[in-house]
C-alpha cells in the first residue's frame, strides 16, 4: 500500500515524540508499504518565528514572510528523516518545491494548483521513506509560498490525491473528530465516521482539527481521511463518504 501520514506540531514537538513517530513510520515500511510523511513545524515554532519577525518588521512583506516561515517545516522534515535514518531505514526529506507542489501566488494563503510527483515517485521506487515539509509550495514566479495555518493537512491530502494513495492519516493531539472540543467539554462525543460536508460545517463553526482546504481536496478527489491521535494508538475518525468503505475494506 501507499500510505500518506501527516504529523502535526504537537505530535513531533520534542525528540521523544519525533522518535515515536519515526518508529510508527518505519514499522509500516518494514511491512512492505510505501510511506510518505508530511510534517508541520515542531511545537510552537511557527508562533516563535512570527514573534521574531515582528521584532524586526511588524509589516514584513508577505513574500519574505513565506520564505522565512517555511523554514519551520523544513527543519522538521530534516529531523524526521534523520530520526528514520537512525532506525536503519533509508529516507529523504523534501521541501514543498522539491516535492513538486505548485501553487498560485497568494503569499500567506496560497492554493495548490498541481503537483509534479516525479521526484517523490523516484524516491519511493528507490526504497526510501519520503518526508515532505508541509504548509508550502512554489508559485509561478519560482517563489516560496505558504498555504495558511493548518496547511500541512492540505499538503498531505493533496499528495494522497495526486499519488492515488491507499490511505491518508492525519496524526494530531486528539483521538479523532468530536462534536465539540473535548479539551473543554467532558461530554463531547467522538465520531467514528463523518461526512465531508459535516466536517466542513464543524470547521465553519470553529473546529480546528483539520484545515478547511484539506477537506475540500478530500471531497473533490474522494479521499477518505483518518484523523487519529499520535499518542494513544487507538482508531480515530474517518472523514469521507459515509456510504463507502475505507480503502481495502476496513
Amino acid at each position: 500500500m501507499l500510505i500518506v501520514q501527516k504529523y502535526g506540531g504537537t505530535s513531533i514537538a520534542d525528540g521523544s515524540r519525533l522518535r515515536a513517530a519515526a518508529r510508527r513510520v518505519t514499522g509500516l515500511a518494514r511491512q512492505g508499504n510505501q510511506v510518505i510523511v508530511v510534517v508541520s513545524a515542531q511545537g510552537e515554532m511557527t508562533d516563535i518565528l512570527i514573534e521574531k519577525a515582528a521584532q524586526i518588521n511588524r509589516r514584513g512583506a508577505a513574500r519574505e514572510m513565506d520564505a522565512y516561515l517555511a523554514a519551520g517545516e523544513q527543519m522538521s522534515a530534516g529531523l524526521m528523516a534523520m530520526a528514520i535514518g537512525a532506525l536503519g531505514y533509508p529516507s529523504v526529506s523534501l521541501t514543498g518545491w522539491q516535492a513538486g507542489i505548485h501553487t498560485d501566488g497568494v503569499h500567506g494563503n496560497a492554493r495548490i494548483l498541481t503537483i509534479d510527483c516525479l521526484r517523490i515517485r523516484q524516491e519511493l521506487a528507490a526504497g526510501k521513506i519520503v518526508v515532505v515539509a508541509g504548509f508550502q509550495g512554489i508559485d509561478p514566479e519560482g517563489d516560496i509560498t505558504t498555504l495558511g495555518r493548518g496547511g500541512s493537512d492540505t499538503t498531505a491530502v493533496a499528495l494522497a490525491a495526486w499519488l492515488k494513495a491507499d490511505r491518508c492519516q492525519i496524526f494530531t493531539d486528539v483521538d479523532g473528530v468530536y462534536d465539540r472540543d473535548p479539551r473543554i467539554y467532558s461530554d463531547a462525543t467522538r465520531f467514528g465516521r463523518i461526512s465531508y460536508d459535516h466536517m466542513m460545517a464543524l470547521i465553519e463553526n470553529g473546529a480546528q482539527v483539520l484545515h478547511d482546504r484539506s477537506v475540500e481536496f478530500a471531497r473533490e478527489y474522494g479521499i477518505p481521511v483518518e484523523v487519529l491521535s499520535a499518542f494513544t494508538g487507538e482508531p480515530g475518525t474517518i472523514v469521507g463518504d459515509l456510504e463507502s468503505s475505507y480503502p481495502n475494506g476496513t
